[in-house]
């Protein structure tokens, strides 16, 4: 695969990819904690394979002090001990709805969210999973040049 740029879809596609940010600003100002969506973006980041995200997502999260045995041990949130309840339901859902090609989400991962999230939660954290697809495709799929 090459590492370079395949076209330059943000001049290309300026109203879409301006839209994509202007829902991307609105995710990170919901009801859902930073930290929290910060985790979900890394963790479906590495279920796409996308670069640009592990790095930017990866960095976002070390530079606000996440303990590195939590992020190195991401992969397998279902084993680590470094994941509360909240952040293991998030994580789930996360999971569930970046996979929708093998399985639509399960009753038990929505489920899981309803003891954390109020409906308004699950919505803003549904969008997240949305927004951070979205980027995970074009950022896979288009190779941007990391920072």
């Amino acid at each position: 695969m090459s590492a370079l740029p395949r076209v330059p879809y943000t001049r290309l596609a300026a109203e879409a990819f301006k839209g994509l940010l202007a829902t991307s600003k609105a995710v990170h100002d919901s009801s859902i904690d930073p930290v929290l969506m910060e985790l979900v973006f890394l963790r479906v980041s590495q279920i796409n394979g996308c670069g640009y995200c592990l790095d930017m997502h990866g960095t976002t999260l070390r530079k606000g002090g996440i303990e590195p045995r939590k992020l190195d041990t991401l992969p397998a949130w279902h084993e680590s001990r470094f994941f509360d309840a909240r952040e293991r339901a998030a994580l789930g859902w996360a999971e569930a709805l970046t996979r929708l090609s093998s399985a639509a989400p399960s009753d038990a991962a929505y489920e899981a969210l309803l003891p954390h999230f109020d409906e308004k939660g699950i919505s803003d954290l549904s969008m997240g999973i949305a927004v951070i697809n979205a980027w995970n495709r074009l950022g896979a799929g288009l190779l941007p040049p990391l920072p």
